[in-house]
């Protein structure tokens, strides 16, 4: 059977196009042969256990690999020390045992004294037995153990999981006087040290960083463009499409800065939906720039498991959601701090990076997919200038190109009426967010959009509005005097350059009682800039 490009669960070289892992399992390789014992944390579907399946075969001529998902324990397993125990050393036992055919008489010896204690299932059975058995078959193994737990915050009952921890810990800390493993390796999206929060707090004193041995994980995980290219020659080399590699590999990275669910989701639409469509009709014309805008379209408008995973987080975190809010719609910066809960949470949960000391959206899908959930709330979509986008919304296209001068001149209009005796702290914070509301209904369902984000920290947001195959480059700016304006238009400009267009537009939002509002052309060098002064 052909490969497929995979969105689902663990993916399996034989089976799926994969990026080229490599280069990260060699930098893991080294720490596991340091002896090093670290956490993998990364965001949902991110590649953790695609990566820890990876590692596995590749460690596997050095080292016994003994690999674990906490999800195949039921919150039964959880409830006490001793069931845990039990559960745990069955789990291991049932792993370690793939490689009998290569074990010494002296490891499945050590192997079969824990075999019958789970057979018996002693009453008061404790994790301090465990530990013990678990060093005996590391010190009776003919090559070192390496044992990696998948999904470690799925543990039901928190406090067993960190009396767990903290045997690990033990016997790391006492490793030159009693054999160990050699490493240890564990993956999920909380950091261990964030379990702490869930333990009652009669119960905080009993939690003493029992994972303070961890040494820093700082591989990278996302897909560079390189990476996506390595990716899209294999599925080339199937399928003949005539794509330009660089090109899309390029495009695929700039809407998601490699995250690697949304890689694979954009590619497995391209092949498998984009390219049946009518309007395409094959691969080689799904594999183009327009196959991936419709990608992105599609994508930003389906539910699919991750979206639903970052929308429980923003009903779950309220404080989280309002700074992201804020970050989106004002402009304002915002300084990374990896002790505030808040950034930490959202950095977590995937939402944001760290961009030179400031906060940042992870990527443009998040972004897009950001403002089109707080502009969907049914708060938002009661205001009147939604209601007036509605209503205006059938004369903005005509022989299927979309009036994007027109749509100024009535934003200007409907919201000199709608909200001319507001403050400046209004302009300034809500202008951005209801001029998004504004375009959302006029291009939904036909048209996207997307936020660049470079621009920000300038005060100035572009928006790049995608429209049955054209593009419209359009600048949401605060006024700060005519040499500021002057300054934007040349910034502009220089931005039509870059996406080869020689119309733009301007959205100014002017604090200035004496200002004209209204809408007018601008010749900015061979550039037409249409600017409406709000």
């Amino acid at each position: 059977m052909a490969k497929i490009f995979n969105v689902a669960a663990v993916c399996i070289p034989e089976k799926h196009y994969m990026v080229n892992l490599d280069e990260r399992l060699k930098k893991i390789k080294k720490m596991v042969d340091a002896g090093d014992y670290f956490t993998i944390n990364r965001a949902r579907q991110y590649g953790k256990t695609t990566t820890l399946r990876a590692l596995g075969r590749y460690l596997q001529s050095e080292y016994y690999v003994v690999s674990i998902d906490f999800q195949m324990l039921g919150a039964g397993e959880f409830e006490t020390e001793g069931t845990f125990a039990l559960s745990f050393a069955r789990l291991f036992l049932r792993v370690l045992k793939r490689n009998s055919a290569q074990m010494s008489g002296e490891l499945k010896n050590a192997v079969g004294n824990l075999e019958k204690i789970v057979r018996e299932e002693p009453g008061g059975f404790r994790l301090q037995w465990l530990f013990d058995e678990l060093s005996d078959i590391c010190m009776a193994a003919d090559r070192p153990i390496v044992l990696m737990i998948d999904e470690v915050d799925s543990a039901s009952n928190n406090q067993v999981f960190l009396d767990f921890l903290a045997q690990l810990r033990a016997y790391y800390i006492d490793r030159d006087m009693q054999p160990t493993f050699q490493s240890v390796i564990l993956a999920g999206v909380y950091d261990v040290k964030n379990l702490r929060r869930k333990i009652r707090p009669e119960e905080a004193h009993r939690v003493n960083s029992p994972w303070n041995i961890a040494a820093d994980f700082n591989i990278d995980m996302s897909f560079s463009a390189e990476d996506i290219a390595g990716m899209l020659r294999e599925y080339e080399a199937d399928w003949q499409t005539g794509m330009d590699i660089e090109e899309i590999s390029t495009m695929l990275y700039d809407y998601t800065s490699g995250y690697p669910f949304l890689v694979s989701r954009l590619c497995k639409l391209m092949d498998e939906e984009i390219s049946g469509m009518e309007e395409y009709g094959s691969k080689s014309r799904a594999w183009t720039e327009e196959g991936v805008r419709e990608a992105v379209k599609i994508l930003l408008s389906e539910k699919n498991t991750l979206f639903e995973s970052l929308s429980g987080k923003l009903l779950n975190y309220p404080e989280l959601s309002a700074m992201l809010e804020t970050l989106l719609f004002t402009g304002k910066n915002v300084v990374y701090n990896a002790y505030t809960q808040i950034l930490a949470d959202a950095e977590l949960f995937g939402f944001i990076r760290n961009q030179g000391g400031a906060v940042k959206i992870a990527n443009r899908i998040f972004e897009t997919w950001l403002y089109n959930y707080y502009l969907s709330t049914a708060e938002v979509q009661k205001q009147d200038i939604y209601t007036a986008a509605l209503l205006d919304k059938n004369q903005f296209v005509v022989n299927g190109h979309l009036n994007m001068r027109l749509v100024l001149e009535k934003f200007v209009l409907h919201f000199n009426e709608l909200y001319q005796n507001q403050n400046e702290t209004f302009l300034e914070e809500e202008g951005r967010k209801y001029f998004l509301l504004y375009l959302k209904p006029i291009i939904n369902g036909v048209g996207n959009y997307y936020i660049e984000s470079r621009t920000r920290g300038l005060r100035r947001t572009d928006v790049i509005v995608d429209y049955c195959g054209e593009q419209y480059i359009i600048e949401l700016k605060i006024w700060r005097g005519e040499e500021y304006n002057s300054r934007g238009e040349q910034q502009l400009v220089s931005y039509l350059d870059d996406y080869r267009k020689n119309k733009g537009y301007m959205v100014s939002f002017n604090f200035n009682r004496k200002k004209q509002p209204g809408v007018q052309e601008i010749v900015v060098g061979d550039k037409m800039v249409i600017e409406a002064v709000v």
